[in-house]
């Protein structure tokens, strides 16, 4: 598939904004670091504001995906059969909540609680949405496999806890730094072998489809010697990336490298000098790897009508 940077942003973005949002919740339920009254809700709006941020960034890179962004509302539509649909609707329901939140922080209400809780909920439910957008999608088979699920999810929640140590260090919270440290490194190692996992599954699929089969002759030996026309057109420039198969290795590599090891090895360094800069560069690395891993997740999809543009793509 063509990967669209419209969409690598906003999955992306939302999905270390949806990990914040947990670890800010988590932190404020389960009273980890022991921090003031005053203390907590400092840090725990100016983290939410954080992923309220990264929210509307991802919302707004998602507008230069759409041909006709003024009827952008009509995508919710379909909300009973669409996965795109529900994450339409689910996507500003987890921003108000967002919103929502950090007002009663900086307001000191005391629903903070229950609003955290529905807000957890909306946010789980755009995990869900998001990843069923490719998981449901049956003959792209790289993408229709429960490891897309877990992978955008474990993805998600392991960049935001990476951004919330790095938030802790910032807002002088060094109580909070150790254990979110620890929280990342835990769900970096788990979304490293679940992502390791897909991909090894990945490599071993082969296509159901044929040339023969698409046509309809039994052929053992069939060769297609042009598309039918001269130029391209939009199956050619939508379906297919048009990259190398040493490009798409490159990228692999690149994404295992910069989204696992290097920020572990920062996070651990960060934590035992007292290093904002080096936790500053764990989640600058991880995000830079989770967009070539995201480049490289629509990349390696391979549609069954490439079979037929083969000598193009």
């Amino acid at each position: 598939m063509q990967p669209a940077f419209s969409v690598i942003f906003l999955t992306t973005l939302i999905g270390a904004a949806q990990g914040l949002f947990l670890a800010l919740y988590a932190t404020e339920l389960a009273g980890v670091g022991g921090l003031a009254p005053a203390d907590s809700q400092r840090f725990l709006f100016a983290g939410n504001g954080v992923a309220l941020a990264l929210s509307v960034l991802g919302l707004a890179a998602s507008f230069f995906h759409l041909g006709h962004p003024e009827r952008a509302w009509r995508s919710a539509a379909m909300w009973r059969t669409s996965w795109l649909s529900r994450e339409v609707i689910a996507l500003p329901l987890f921003m108000l909540g967002l919103f929502l939140y950090g007002a009663a922080q900086v307001l000191g209400l005391g629903y903070t609680p229950l609003i955290g809780a529905l807000t957890a909920l909306v946010c789980l439910a755009l995990f869900v949405c998001t990843a069923m957008i490719y998981a449901s999608v049956r003959f792209l088979q790289e993408w229709a496999s429960p490891l897309t699920l877990v992978n955008y999810l474990l993805l998600g929640c392991a960049s935001g806890l990476t951004l919330a140590t790095l938030l802790a260090a910032v807002f002088d919270m060094p109580s909070l730094v150790p254990p979110y440290a620890l929280a990342a490194t835990g769900l970096t190692l788990l979304a490293w072998i679940t992502r390791s996992a897909s991909l090894m599954r990945n490599a071993r699929l082969k296509p159901k489809s044929t040339l023969q089969s698409a046509i309809g002759i039994k052929h053992p030996r069939i060769v297609q010697k042009a598309q039918g026309f001269m130029g391209g057109s939009f199956n050619t420039r939508e379906f297919f990336h048009g990259r190398s198969g040493a490009m798409l290795r490159s990228v692999k590599w690149v994404f295992l490298l910069l989204a696992f090891p290097l920020p572990l090895l920062c996070l651990a360094v960060g934590v035992s000098a007292s290093s904002t800069a080096m936790l500053g560069m764990a989640f600058a690395l991880q995000y830079t790897g989770l967009l070539a891993e995201r480049w490289f997740f629509f990349a390696q999809a391979n549609h069954p009508q490439n079979l037929y543009y083969q000598t193009i793509s």
